[in-house]
């Protein structure tokens, strides 16, 4: 009925609360689950797009992010790419900004669903 203070403290320290490394623990399986579905594909598809544009050629079709679809006409460095976008009508095009890439004959990539 009557209890001390000290009885009191005792009761409460045999609780141990929970450690640094078991909520480093929980937290590995949400960590790995979002490294396999988020920056691993983001990863692979950055890496696919740089490999499409270092390869890009003469004669490839291309289309930049802004939407214009051209033949590349010459590639003048490793950073921008000569486009005819029109008879007699040339832009120069920087190279990071192509979106797709189809080579000589290639038909259109359609989306799959």
């Amino acid at each position: 009925m009557f209890s001390t203070p000290v009885f009191a403290a005792a009761a409460g320290a045999a609780q141990q609360q929970p450690g640094m490394l078991d909520g480093l623990i929980m937290f590995l399986p949400i960590i790995l689950l979002f490294w396999f579905l988020v920056l691993r594909p983001q990863n692979k598809k950055m890496k696919e797009h740089r490999e499409m544009v270092n390869n890009v050629r003469r004669g490839d079709t291309v289309v930049t992010a802004g939407g214009i679809v051209g033949k590349v006409a010459k590639v003048k460095d490793d950073n921008e790419i000569e486009v005819d976008i029109a008879e007699n009508v040339r832009i120069r095009v920087v190279k990071g900004t192509l979106s797709d890439v189809r080579t000589k004959g290639e038909p259109a990539k359609t989306e799959e669903k």
